[in-house]
């Protein structure tokens, strides 16, 4: 066993973001860069000698590499055992499932979750805690603390491992175990919806649906539920095939990005229902026939049909939606008679709250939706809820969510991406923004007066916890709401977004253009930030 200590120097840029380390793939590839990083999480955690590790990625450019050198290091580590999905393969949730199931110290995923993949593209590493869900901060600030002073790494010189036989090695004194990546998560699927109800559906033959896994993660996990398991027609998923660089796409599935679905279901003679999911698989985006429902507007359907789905027909402890995403999970809320807790962009924020079975729904604008199942969003788990509904209900997507807006009203919502804006414009505009906030109550725009601004901070009411400067928020009397944030999910430049929302209770008005309606409300938020004189952008990069 021959375990070397490699000496190395700090690099500055290894403070992780909302989910990970992200760079692009040269970075990474960069000597000592990777190993850096991957020695300060071992680092900064206490007593892994002999536990449990899952690892595994989206498949993307580097995954392999990536891989062999971090089982070379937990070896070197003294980690006891690895489990490592088939392939290199294992979506998001499939990990965090993996590691509740196995009860693991923690798991390393390696993804950069819908960003475009390939030898100049990007690339992340992501630590997750026990509990299957991104590490908290406390975490990734010792993370990011000791790679500033970092001087050496530990690797054991070995062969490569054969990633594509189910098979157990050793390296050293650790155990790496190649397991299958998709059957742990199946499992969980099966014991949280009716199979045999969605199954009845699928093959009726009065139901179509299409599935577009955009070349990413999850084309293995949805061939094997929906068209094995569930049997689906063959070629219900469409781009089924990860590879590296996910066919030249960019595996974000929003209108813009997920295009070969979009024509299928605004074309002729659509599916009854259509689905994409992200590069890692825990994001999801869902259409009817010629039918977009957005995010905000989906977690609200699935909140309001629960009881409809075995896993949860006890009904729920709670919803928690990101502060961006719309408040139509809050009305839903308050009907039943339970919380909705408004957190910080960021799965992490959900984790405490379902370990506490304060949540058992939560959900973000992103296209991300989830459950007390894992600690992570679940974009397969998203559109099985959305099928159980539909099998229970025999409606069509459009009627049951233009139903739902009857029912709670309406909530006109729109999110604009600047991307790749220079860092120091976002940086001017957020400041003069946050100079503003005292002066903006009270001021009006048009028919619009504003009833609050603020910079949105967050107090975990589980453990106390303050995160302060989460995104601008600008509220009218009326319930409308203009929200400013800078992603931190992107490798280049800054991402501005914004989100606008408007309530509209009078179901005569419900079939109005979602711009049409909000069009007075972009024009508000130009006018207070100055968005085209500071960015130079005409329009955004994705409308959403």
């Amino acid at each position: 066993m021959n375990i070397q200590t490699v000496a190395t120097q700090p690099f500055s840029d290894q403070k992780p973001g909302t989910s990970g380390l992200r760079k692009k793939v040269p970075t990474f590839k960069q000597p000592h860069y990777l190993e850096n990083f991957i020695q300060s999480i071992f680092d900064s955690l206490e007593n892994i000698q002999g536990q449990t590790f899952v690892l595994g990625g989206d498949g993307r450019y580097y995954n392999r590499q990536a891989i062999q050198i971090i089982l070379k290091m937990a070896a070197a580590n003294g980690v006891g055992r690895m489990l490592v999905g088939q392939g290199g393969i294992l979506s998001t949730p499939a990990a965090s499932c993996i590691i509740r199931k196995n009860q693991a110290f923690g798991g390393i995923i390696l993804s950069a979750s819908h960003n475009p993949g390939g030898p100049e593209e990007d690339f992340g590493v992501k630590y997750n805690i026990s509990n299957g869900g991104p590490a908290p901060e406390k975490v990734t600030s010792a993370i990011y603390e000791r790679s500033k002073v970092i001087d050496s790494y530990k690797i054991m010189e070995a062969a490569d491992i054969n990633l594509d036989q189910l098979s157990s090695h050793q390296l050293g004194e650790m155990t790496v175990e190649v397991i299958d990546s998709v059957a742990d998560y199946a499992e969980l699927m099966e014991s949280l919806f009716d199979f045999g109800k969605i199954s009845e559906l699928l093959k009726s033959g009065k139901f179509r649906m299409c599935m577009d896994s955009l070349h990413a993660v999850t084309g293995g996990y949805a061939k094997d539920i929906f068209e094995q398991r569930l049997g689906a027609p063959a070629g219900t998923v469409q781009n089924g095939i990860p590879l590296e660089d996910f066919g030249g796409g960019h595996p974000d599935p929003n209108l813009v990005y997920a295009h070969d679905l979009v024509e299928v279901m605004f074309g002729d003679n659509a599916p009854d229902f259509g689905a994409a999911s992200d590069g890692d698989g825990d994001r999801n985006m869902i259409l009817g026939k010629n039918f977009f429902v957005t995010p905000s507007d989906s977690l609200a359907v699935l909140a309001a049909n629960a009881k409809l789905v075995p896993g949860y027909s006890s009904g729920l402890a709670g919803i928690a939606r990101s502060m961006p995403t719309s408040a139509a999970p809050d009305r839903v809320a308050e009907k039943m008679g339970i919380n909705c807790y408004e957190t910080p962009t960021g799965w992490k924020f959900f984790g405490n709250l379902l370990d506490a079975d304060k949540a058992t729904l939560c959900g973000e604008e992103s296209f991300g939706t989830g459950s007390n199942h894992v600690r992570e969003k679940d974009g397969l788990w998203a559109v099985l809820f959305w099928l159980n509904i539909l099998a229970a209900r025999q409606e069509s997507v459009e009627d049951i969510v233009k139903e739902h807006w009857k029912i709670y009203g309406r909530n006109y919502y729109s999110r604009h991406d600047y991307e790749g804006v220079e860092t120091d414009k976002a940086n001017t505009l957020m400041g003069n923004l946050r100079s503003l906030l005292s002066s903006l109550p009270g001021k009006k725009y048009g028919q619009y007066e504003v009833k609050y601004a603020d910079d949105f901070s967050y107090t975990d009411p589980v453990d106390g916890s303050v995160s302060a400067k989460q995104g601008i928020r600008i509220g009218f009397t009326d319930g409308s709401r203009i929200v400013f944030r800078l992603s931190g999910t992107g490798t280049q430049g800054a991402t501005l977004r914004l989100y606008v929302e408007s309530y509209e209770p009078d179901a005569s008005k419900h079939d109005e253009d979602t711009q049409a309606a909000l069009s007075p409300l972009i024009g508000i938020a130009d006018e207070i930030a100055q968005i085209k004189n500071l960015t130079g952008r005409e329009k955004p990069t994705v409308i959403t």
